[in-house]
């Protein structure tokens, strides 16, 4: 762990670490301030009474006296009842690790393969697996729960352990905003492919490669084509309009969200046009330019590219869904900052 270069930077070290246990609200940034403003005073205070600069190690008693950054953090936040505040931070930590980022990950890419190969049957193997998530989360829910409610009912004190300030972890950077030479070369490179895209209906060895001399894009293709071209606009003009107005921090992710629902939009309803195609004649996205008199190997690569384009869009609809979960938190957080900004500050209320 490295040792802070100055007493200010132990605050700053304190003050992240309350932080990241305090519930996200509007007053968050208002009580971090009150109390940053009140462990300076008291600093300033000890200084007057010494009549020299602070030590470290003076700091570091300021704020053993002032208490375990999650002891803090919980008589700042909201009263609870079933946890008290002392454990609450950490339950609901744990809570939301647990639920969201252990079951729901395994149950996509481990359970919901599992019953798709049982069964056969992409339809039964979601349904089953949605069953069992829901069940997985309200055990695992319940048991965390119940787990912390008896350490509350048996007074476990984990803020009365011992700690070291000086141990505490560096001052995180700041989040940065997407740079100016960033953006740019997101711009450039959907250029290319919008350039690309244009192209592709002339000159299908820009998509093919070598098996032009025998494949050519299907039914899919040519239905879809216009939306993903129009996607392809609006990404453009997303991008750049965000560079004409960096001030508006809200604007990437929300443009990002929206671009991602219409790309969900348009793969669903690829999925489900290839579905209906009659299983005897299943090629929705790609064919042979001479079906007649093709080679039998030609048959079957057609029939694994086509298999794997339709994989491919399965995998991009959980990646959208994934990334739409995302982008969503990451807008409510951008209008959450730019509201607190002009709050005005509340009162901190410290037993």
């Amino acid at each position: 762990m490295t040792t802070p270069r100055n007493p200010s930077e132990l605050v700053d070290r304190y003050l992240q670490a309350v932080r990241f246990w305090l519930p996200k609200s509007r007053r968050q940034e208002d009580l971090l301030a009150e109390l940053g403003e009140d462990l300076r005073s008291q600093i300033e205070a000890k200084e007057t009474e010494l009549g020299r600069p602070i030590t470290h190690d003076e700091v570091s008693a300021i704020l053993k006296r002032c208490g375990v950054p999650v002891t803090v953090a919980s008589r700042l936040g909201p009263k609870r009842y079933l946890i008290g505040p002392t454990l609450f931070p950490i339950y609901s930590f744990v809570l939301k690790m647990v639920l969201f980022w252990i079951l729901v990950p395994v149950f996509i890419f481990i359970v919901a393969p599992t019953n798709a190969v049982r069964s056969g049957d992409w339809g039964t193997a979601i349904a089953a697996t949605m069953a069992n998530l829901w069940s997985g989360l309200f055990i695992a829910a319940g048991v965390i729960t119940l787990v912390f409610a008896i350490l509350e009912r048996t007074h476990a004190q984990l803020g009365e352990c011992k700690w070291d300030p000086l141990k505490l972890p560096p001052v995180r950077k700041h989040e940065r905003k997407p740079s100016m030479l960033q953006m740019v070369c997101e711009l450039a490179f959907n250029w290319f492919g919008l350039i690309w895209l244009l192209l592709v209906p002339h000159n299908p060895v820009l998509l093919f490669g070598p098996a032009a001399a025998f494949l050519k894009p299907g039914s899919l293709w040519q239905t879809f084509y216009i939306p993903v071209v129009a996607v392809s606009c609006f990404a453009i003009f997303r991008i750049a309009f965000a560079l004409s107005k960096p001030q508006w921090t809200w604007l990437p992710p929300l443009g990002q969200l929206v671009q991602s629902l219409i790309g969900l939009v348009i793969v669903k309803y690829m999925l489900a046009a290839a579905g209906h195609i009659e299983p005897g004649q299943w090629h929705p996205f790609v064919i042979l330019r001479d079906a007649a008199s093709a080679p039998i190997a030609y048959v079957h690569v057609a029939a694994i590219v086509n298999a794997s384009l339709y994989i491919s869009l399965i995998c991009v609809w959980i990646g959208l869904c994934i990334a739409i979960a995302i982008q969503s938190w990451q807008f409510m957080r951008q209008v959450r900052k730019g509201s607190s900004t002009g709050a005005h500050p509340a009162p901190l209320q410290v037993n």
